[in-house]
């Protein structure tokens, strides 16, 4: 194997250490798209919706989000992000990144629709307040979910390359260099 095939593969230990931190933050985002709801058991909007909670979700999507972006900006500045696996795991991470912050904003303009009052003209705009905020907020718990894909992907791609890592091991101490070729040439 060339020095420069060896100097470009993603260290094991690295690799075994960053699906594991992907799989954390996964987990962290599935389980926020799977438990912030809006909408209560009757499937409708609260009559008055907690502006607290909602704006609670949009902070906590912002934390999710600065993991997702450290995640990435790590990863970034390894030189293991610039070889060939490397580099999709990086188009991954960076497609996570846009999704979940992406989310931020969706989840504060839910808490921002829930802390105006809605008006008391007609019934048709507390119905087109509360149907704003079921677009809002299920915008963005699909941002968060497709940012957990995202995770996901890169994860398969990290646990792909696993998978063809050994066929790239550096040569056994064991094994001797091939000699250079005796010089040719006529004695005298």
């Amino acid at each position: 194997m060339n020095p420069d095939s060896r100097r470009e593969l993603i260290p094991r230990a690295t690799t075994f250490h960053l699906i594991d931190a992907l799989n954390a933050v996964r987990g962290k985002l599935s389980g926020a798209f799977e438990q912030w709801e809006l909408l209560d058991d009757t499937g409708r909007v609260p009559a008055s919706p907690s502006y607290t909670a909602l704006l609670q979700h949009a902070a906590d999507a912002q934390a999710l989000a600065r993991d997702v972006v450290q995640l990435t900006a790590d990863f970034a500045r390894t030189t293991s992000s610039t070889n060939r696996a490397g580099s999709a795991v990086l188009a991954h991470l960076a497609s996570a990144v846009t999704l979940s912050s992406q989310a931020v904003p969706h989840f504060a303009e839910t808490a921002q629709t829930a802390l105006s009052p809605p008006r008391p003209h007609s019934e048709n705009d507390s119905y087109l307040r509360d149907n704003r905020m079921v677009v809002e907020h299920a915008t963005a718990r699909a941002c968060l979910r497709r940012a957990a894909q995202a995770l996901g992907d890169a994860v398969q791609e990290l646990t792909e390359y696993l998978d063809f890592h050994p066929f790239f091991l550096t040569p056994s101490h064991r094994q001797s260099p091939v000699p250079p070729p005796k010089p040719g040439g006529r004695h005298r």
